[in-house]
């Protein structure tokens, strides 16, 4: 594996010391990696591409695009058409790039039903643009304009829009609530959230990027991560000739599956007396696994690199957990309701042939590899569900699980999964297939995205608590296995991070994932084994090798472990 460059730690510290200078207050990691003020200095694996880039073209003022109206015949899907609320000039300021201005474009995007919501978009066009464009993906059931001025979700680096490419997000079709998916009531509002707002979206973000520049953009890019990563694959699915690459990190791909997989945790949780786990005990299986899988990659770090070793370990972590005779005996040890449980996630679940592209359940997490269920985004700590489930009391898994149940499968607010039957779905196993085809992107199909030359870098950690790395692992063994190793190599990169979860972790990638792909797509540098510089609490800014599936990261047995080139990427 040929190894990326890496950049110096020391001036990584030194660019996080004059980012605190500024007065940014460094956030608490999961609002990092959510888009905080982020360092923006020269990183790892960001070696400068060989030749002159072009020139930048300086765009003019807001002018050009206040109050501006599209007609519906301007976007591909139906629509009433669509309007710039709003134009304002805007500046920001990210350590090492200085200051750069752009216009800021708020605007909606009129739906066909007069009960559905509007889609809101924001559109940044920088004054000294690259000529490329990005379009960022969201999260959850999203409902929150992705403004497009901060780093891609779960990609940290420096923002597109500072780099100087035009950048422009949505809420893909309807405004936040308590109920989180209540907007599923509305067809056309599911199908904004499914699919459909992010072709309306880049309609109308090249419309106005061409109506500022003059020209529309030479490369159109995806970023996006969890429910955006979705969205990125989602885009080049149903619309391959629409961009040049995405980046797509924990991509909620089987958006069903993983929905319903919460269902059944929670039915495992609260359904079985007994089965929930506490945060005691969710910490306790967490440590346990540390214990015995840390040192597999030949150095003890609090990261868990060896996932494949460490989960031929699980029938004898699983005994060493069980309280004896299988009764709960305090919080040292789980009862057999609570090992079901902790099997369940280990395990993943099969529920039957009724989801689209042949998918009939949900792979397992890597709990007993390290995954720490006990976070925010966790089991919650709560031994009974609250009405209705809150991610704080009962996990993030089962809180969205019985959302998607009640809104997008029911379509009834008083619905209750925990009563859901897998085994005999009745009248909504019609529904749950046929909706698994329209908001997931697990198909397999993606040959007129690559016949194209569109290009794919794919990463995902090996901790996620959220969307299980394993599902992400089988949809890319399924291309291979489909199409053959050189024909994915020659579009698809996969990286897996030991240690990251779903935003936090032990170990927290600081990488340059936009600038790999905008590489492999305008010079036909191809990523290969990349690196990152961990910024999670206490990392002191080491750094790792970050490989290519299937390889991992293992140490040398000499060497600072602080460095990258103390590490080999092999199986």
């Amino acid at each position: 594996m040929q190894l990326a460059r890496a950049g110096s730690t020391t001036s990584l510290l030194r660019c996080l010391s004059n980012w605190l200078a500024l007065g940014l207050r460094r956030p608490a990691l999961p609002a990092l990696l959510l888009g905080g003020a982020l360092c923006a200095c020269a990183g790892p694996g960001t070696a400068p591409a060989p030749g002159p880039a072009p020139e930048p073209v300086s765009g003019g003022g807001c002018a050009r695009v206040q109050g501006l109206r599209l007609a519906p015949e301007d976007i591909g899907l139906q629509t009433r058409g669509a309007a710039v609320t709003r134009a304002a000039p805007a500046a920001a300021q990210e350590p090492g790039f200085g200051r750069f201005e752009y216009c800021a474009l708020q605007g909606e995007i009129f739906p066909v039903d007069a009960q559905a919501p509007p889609i809101r978009f924001q559109v940044n066009l920088p004054q000294r643009w690259n000529g490329k464009a990005v379009h960022m993906g969201g999260s959850g059931f999203n409902g929150t304009v992705i403004t497009g001025t901060g780093p891609i979700n779960m990609a940290l680096f420096t923002s597109p829009l500072a780099r100087g490419y035009a950048t422009f997000g949505s809420d893909a079709g309807h405004p936040a609530t308590a109920a989180g998916a209540d907007f599923a009531l509305n067809d056309e509002a599911l199908l904004n959230f499914a699919w459909q707002h992010l072709k309306k979206t880049h309609d109308v973000a090249l419309q106005l990027i061409r109506r500022h520049y003059d020209q529309p953009p030479r490369r159109l890019y995806f970023a996006g991560a969890s429910t955006g990563g979705r969205e990125a694959f989602t885009a080049i699915q149903r619309f391959p000739a629409d961009y040049d690459g995405i980046v797509a990190t924990a991509p909620a791909l089987n958006f069903a599956g993983l929905r319903l997989m919460g269902v059944r945790l929670g039915q495992a949780s609260y359904r079985v007396p007994g089965g929930f786990l506490p945060p005691a005990k969710q910490v306790l299986v967490r440590d346990t696994a540390l214990r015995s899988c840390d040192p597999l990659d030949g150095l003890t770090d609090g990261v868990v690199a060896a996932i494949d070793a460490c989960r031929q370990r699980a029938p004898a972590l699983l005994a060493a957990l069980r309280c004896p005779g299988g009764q709960d005996a305090g919080a040292h040890c789980l009862s057999d309701a609570q090992i079901a449980t902790v099997r369940l996630l280990h395990e993943g679940f099969s529920f039957g042939p009724y989801l689209a592209h042949g998918q009939t359940g949900y792979d397992g997490y890597n709990v007993l590899a390290g995954t720490d269920f006990s976070g925010s985004l966790g089991l919650g700590n709560s031994p009974v569900p609250a009405k209705p489930p809150s991610i704080a009391a009962n996990g993030y898994l089962f809180a969205t699980g019985d959302a998607y149940m009640k809104y997008f499968i029911a379509r009834d607010p008083s619905y209750d999964a925990l009563n859901f039957d897998f085994a005999n779905p009745g009248p909504l196993r019609a529904r749950i297939n046929a909706l698994s085809a329209v908001v997931g992107a697990i198909d397999p199909e993606l040959r007129p995205f690559a016949a194209r030359g569109g290009k794919v870098i794919l990463a995902h950690g090996l901790a996620d608590e959220v969307v299980s790395p394993n599902q992400t692992i089988g949809y890319y063994r399924s291309q291979v296995e489909q199409r053959g190793q050189a024909a994915v190599d020659a579009f698809m990169r996969f990286y897996t991070v030991p240690g990251f979860q779903h935003g936090g972790g032990t170990f927290i990638p600081f990488w340059d994932l936009l600038g790999a792909l905008d590489r492999w797509v305008e010079q036909g540098m191809a990523p290969e084994t990349l690196v990152a510089t961990d910024v999670s609490a206490g990392a002191n800014g080491r750094q790792r090798p970050i490989c290519r599936y299937p390889f991992i990261a293992r140490y040398k047995g000499s060497g600072d472990p602080q460095r990258a080139d103390s590490f080999n990427c092999s199986h």
